[in-house]
């Protein structure tokens, strides 16, 4: 049971992302049986979504109203706008965010509604938002991996089965025969790594699925190809107008790359196969710019008060991705804004346990989602009208 108080407001949202979040193994050795199998989740449950069409509260019913800032400090609206029948369905993991004391977390939302409105809020204005609620491994016992231990009883199964049976609950129930784009982070990509393989791949479904967001994991191809390796059928995305295809990166900041020593824990390629890469504003490569928003309280400068919950900073950052030794990722950079204009605090790095500074080994991990939201939301767009011409 959680004591902690939810905040809703997308600020917090955004705070929330700067802990710490993990990417789970496409393929977790299976956990030893408990003795008494916790039961499946009855998705039929309201109370069992953070996101489902009709919520009027919640992170998909959030304001997620924001304010560009210029670099020289002046402010118009960005508008924001959910419609009321979007012909796309997206369905939503959230990655690692229960601050519950336990291996597995309950399902009684706490972290988690904070995190889904800060990553996954935005895709409203493209699409009906489906997320559910699943026992994923905790911050806990992450914390405790992290110093190279192991919190006893993590069922590394028992939130993929959970995901599993949202992801079926929604076919059967609410999916209609329309086109759904599946996005994740961290913990919640590296599940729906599983999910596509065994669940979507060479079956019915695949031919509705318009693409596949992971973000904050490892997808492996063979050398100069965009397919095999982690999946048989669905290539890289590396055009706008493409469907059916996955967007994949890891960020690091280009002033602190991937660590060589201890090994970073994204990005890196498993021979005979290369980590990849596609960055959601340029997919078939190249440097482009990231449409960035972040917390009111990330941005100062500006020349009129910012009252909206987000800030969103055309020209703050580039994105590209770039392969350096083993590493194959994408690279960050910071623009500096002109004296006396807009001073921008990116966020997005995880910190070493004890305030150390920025982990080496984890990069841009809790960022990769915001930096490029806006490039990420306005994709699904592209690819659902791509998907939509390709069947006509």
């Amino acid at each position: 049971m959680k004591t902690v108080t939810l905040a809703l407001a997308a600020g917090a949202a955004l705070a929330a992302l700067s802990a710490v979040v993990w990417a789970q193994p496409p393929a977790a050795p299976p956990a030893a049986a408990p003795a008494t199998p916790p039961a499946p989740i009855d998705y039929s449950k309201p109370e069992t979504w953070l996101c489902r069409p009709g919520m009027t509260t919640g992170a998909c019913a959030s304001d997620q109203s924001a304010t560009e800032v210029a670099p020289d400090g002046s402010v118009k609206p960005a508008i924001f706008a959910r419609p009321a029948n979007p012909p796309l369905d997206c369905f939503y993991v959230y990655p690692t965010a229960s601050e519950d004391q336990t291996p597995n977390s309950d399902m009684i939302a706490g972290r988690e509604v904070t995190v889904t409105t800060g990553q996954f809020g935005r895709y409203g204005a493209v699409c009906r938002q489906f997320a559910p609620l699943y026992r994923s491994v905790t911050l806990a016992a992450l914390s405790i991996s992290r110093q190279g231990g192991a919190m006893a009883g993590v069922d590394r199964n028992l939130n993929y089965n959970d995901v599993k049976d949202a992801w079926n609950y929604y076919l059967q129930h609410d999916n209609g025969g329309r086109p759904v784009l599946i996005v994740g982070h961290s913990q919640g990509a590296g599940l729906i790594t599983r999910l596509v393989r065994e669940e979507i791949e060479g079956k019915p479904v695949q031919a509705r699925i318009v693409a596949v967001h992971q973000l904050g994991t490892t997808v492996q191809v063979p050398p100069g190809k965009d397919v095999g390796g982690t999946y048989q059928s669905m290539p890289l995305c590396r055009r706008s107008d493409q469907s059916g295809c996955i967007v994949v990166y890891s960020s690091f900041n280009a002033a602190r790359p991937p660590s060589v020593t201890p090994p970073s824990r994204f990005a890196r390629a498993v021979p005979p196969t290369v980590a990849s890469c596609t960055n959601p504003a340029a997919l078939a490569g190249g440097k482009a710019p990231l449409d960035l928003y972040q917390g009111r309280g990330t941005i100062m400068g500006a020349k009129t008060a910012v009252t909206t919950p987000y800030v969103r900073l055309p020209g703050a950052v580039t994105g590209e991705c770039v392969t350096k030794g083993e590493y194959t990722y994408l690279e960050v950079t910071e623009t500096p804004g002109p004296a006396g204009g807009r001073v921008v605090t990116l966020g997005g790095n995880v910190n070493l346990p004890g305030g150390g500074g920025p982990d080496p080994t984890w990069g841009m991990h809790n960022g990769d989602m915001s930096i490029p939201i806006g490039n990420l939301v306005a994709l699904a767009q592209t690819q659902y009208q791509a998907w939509a011409r390709a069947r006509r």
